[in-house]
């Protein structure tokens, strides 16, 4: 709270306060304009009306009031006073002791504290400087509400946008999958969104389940709930049973408190049980019940609970395998497996591959504060014919990986990507070699990507290659095929041909004479 002081501040500046004295007297409002005049702003009014019309224009800390009025009485101004300035500090004037008259004033007029007549000065200037110690502290409570009720609405506000952006970032339409196997599976999944049905996603392992999972959930009747994620082969199977079903203080070592599960936080959102193959058998029966009969019941505790949950499972393991082998129970199999979707891997859908690397790439550049303009057509060719046994997740990695250790350059070229990705194995040259340098044959071979620009960069490559090795210099080269030596200079970087790619000796098939 800021210290009022009482006395008239320095220089010609106008001081903090205005205060307003009612009194039907010429003379009390004499005396009470003396006693205050030298440190407030003090305006007086000779009836409640009066009163009203300086409230409406001037702006009041303090009200005075004599009770007994012609007129308006003095609690019937104070009432209406509040109405105009309810922050105003209101204090009493009376000259008798009239207890049916004060209480009326105090509860109908909201007085702060009533002042009897005669009084001393310095009484009044103490109750004064009190009163507007408390409009001060009035004032600040007030600044502090607005300013909560404002932080309390821009929370609602961020709130509700950053649901809105959490829905659209884990809809389908978030999803990255143009390729058919994906558009037959976004259909699946959005009408069994629609359902409460249990959904089984299989698959190799970042293949994206989180993501299919997450997008069910935001995108069906239970959004406005809670989703929440487990992965089942994290934990042992006790700390898991603790972690999905709640405990009882002292149910077993380390339980210092009741502890609720992930099924009751759950309860009407969806549960993400991930790697659902790693359970053992015992937690197993515990799953079939819930699914079963909605039923939970806590480590340690003897009740059990209804939960009204909505579960996805996903594993990478074959659990209709594991099943034969008496690994898993058929019976949670089958309550599981209501919509089984199986979400292929990456090197399936390739022509998925540069949106993603795009995606990932704009990510990755936003919170490094970095721009980039995308990749040279050789870093692409190349993270297209990788085989990502890891699959997504691999391919968002090592885009966060070259983004991270890239120079200053806007392109992502190819010598930045990772070592095993450049010398990776291709869908379409099983010996990992750069077909791009391949020239013998490469016109007769059948055309494995139908990307234009992508195959035209490549002839361009490979006539740059054979010309400069052929002539033996890039001027002479550059000659041959009728550009000026700074154009293929410039096509020679823009294409990332190295030194050791001009090394290699031209061998011109067709030139070669047979042997006898």
């Amino acid at each position: 709270m800021a210290k009022i002081e009482g006395a008239r501040p320095s220089g010609d500046e106008t001081p903090a306060y205005g205060i307003l004295i009612v009194d039907d007297e010429d003379a009390i409002l004499e005396s009470l304009e003396l006693t205050l005049g030298l440190e407030y702003r003090v305006f007086t009014a000779t009836s409640g009306e009066e009163g009203l019309r300086i409230l409406d224009r001037e702006d009041i800390a303090l009200i005075i009031s004599d009770q007994a009025m012609p007129g308006m009485s003095g609690v019937e101004f104070l009432e209406r006073a509040m109405e105009r300035n309810p922050r105003a500090i209101r204090m009493m004037l009376t000259g008798y002791a009239d207890m049916p008259a004060l209480i009326a004033a105090i509860n109908e007029g909201r007085i702060w504290r009533y002042l009897p007549k005669p009084w001393e000065p310095d009484d009044l200037r103490i109750a004064v400087k009190r009163g507007l110690e408390v409009f001060e502290l009035s004032n600040e409570n007030a600044q502090l509400a607005d300013a909560l009720a404002e932080a309390n609405d821009r929370l609602r506000a961020e709130n509700v946008y950053l649901r809105r952006e959490v829905e659209a970032r884990y809809s389908f339409e978030g999803i990255i999958g143009d390729a058919p196997v994906m558009q037959k599976i976004f259909d699946v999944t959005e009408k069994v969104a629609q359902t409460d049905a249990t959904v089984l996603l299989t698959g190799e392992t970042g293949t994206g389940k989180d993501l299919i999972a997450r997008a069910i959930h935001y995108t069906g009747p239970r959004h406005e709930k809670k989703f929440v994620a487990q992965n089942c082969g994290a934990l042992p199977e006790t700390l898991l049973e603790s972690e999905l079903f709640g405990h009882k203080r002292g149910s077993f070592t380390g339980a210092h408190a009741d502890k609720m599960g992930l099924f009751e936080v759950a309860d009407g959102g969806t549960i993400f049980l991930d790697e659902i193959g790693e359970t053992e058998p015992g937690m197993q029966v515990r799953l079939l019940r819930v699914l079963q009969d909605g039923e939970i019941r806590p480590l340690g505790s003897s009740d059990t609970r209804m939960v009204n949950v909505r579960v996805v499972a996903a594993t990478n393991r074959d659990l209709k395998k594991m099943v034969e082998d008496g690994l898993f129970r058929e019976d949670l199999y089958y309550r599981l497996r209501v919509v089984e979707i199986a979400l292929p891997p990456l090197r399936e859908r390739s022509s998925d591959i540069p949106a993603m690397a795009h995606q990932f790439l704009d990510d990755v550049g936003g919170r490094m504060k970095r721009e980039f303009t995308g990749f040279s057509n050789a870093a692409m060719d190349r993270l297209v014919a990788y085989q990502w046994p890891g699959n997504v997740r691999e391919l968002a990695n090592e885009i966060e990986r070259t983004a991270a250790l890239a120079g200053s350059d806007e392109t992502i070229g190819l010598d930045d990507l990772s070592e095993h990705v450049r010398g990776g194995a291709s869908r379409r040259d099983p010996q990992g070699e750069n077909a791009a340098v391949t020239l013998s044959g490469e016109l007769d071979a059948p055309i494995g990507d139908w990307d234009l620009n992508r195959s035209v960069d490549r002839l361009k490559r490979n006539m740059l290659i054979r010309a400069i090795r052929e002539v033996g210099s890039k001027s002479g080269a550059a000659e041959r095929l009728g550009i000026p030596r700074q154009s293929l200079q410039k096509m020679v970087k823009r294409l990332e041909i190295s030194e050791a790619d001009l090394a290699a000796p031209v061998v011109d098939a067709e030139s070669e004479e047979s042997p006898a």
